[in-house]
C-alpha cells in the first residue's frame, strides 16, 4: 500500500471519529431539547407558583419569564441540532467519497 493510500485511510479514520463526536453531541442536545419541551408543556398546564433550579438551589420564578427563557433555549437547541445535522451530512458524504476512492485503489492492486 502506498503512502497516499495510507494517508487517505488515516483521513477516513479521522472523518469517522469526527462523525462519532458529532453524533454524541447531537444525542446530548436532543435529550436536552426533549427536556425543555417537556418543561414547557408542564409549565403551560400549571397555574400555581413556579420554580427553577439554579445551581443547587430552587428559586421562585415568574411563569411568563420562565416560559420565555425556555422557548429561547429551545430555539437555540434547535439551531444547534440543525447545524450538527448539516455537519453530520457533510462529513458522511466526504467520508463515503473517500471510502470509495480508497477501496477502488486497494481493489485495483
Amino acid at each position: 500500500m502506498n503512502k497516499e493510500t495510507q494517508n487517505q485511510i488515516q483521513e477516513l479514520q479521522m472523518f469517522e471519529q469526527n462523525l462519532q463526536s458529532i453524533m454524541m453531541q447531537k444525542q446530548a442536545f436532543q435529550m436536552e431539547f426533549v427536556e425543555v419541551e417537556t418543561a414547557l408543556e408542564e409549565l403551560s398546564k400549571t397555574s400555581q407558583e413556579v420554580f427553577k433550579i439554579v445551581g443547587n438551589i430552587l428559586i421562585k420564578s415568574d411563569k411568563d419569564s420562565l416560559m420565555k427563557e425556555l422557548k429561547h433555549k429551545k430555539e437555540l437547541l434547535d439551531l444547534r441540532l440543525k447545524s450538527l445535522n448539516s455537519q453530520e451530512k457533510e462529513i458522511s458524504e466526504q467520508s463515503e467519497k473517500l471510502r470509495e476512492k480508497v477501496l477502488s485503489k486497494i481493489q485495483g492492486k
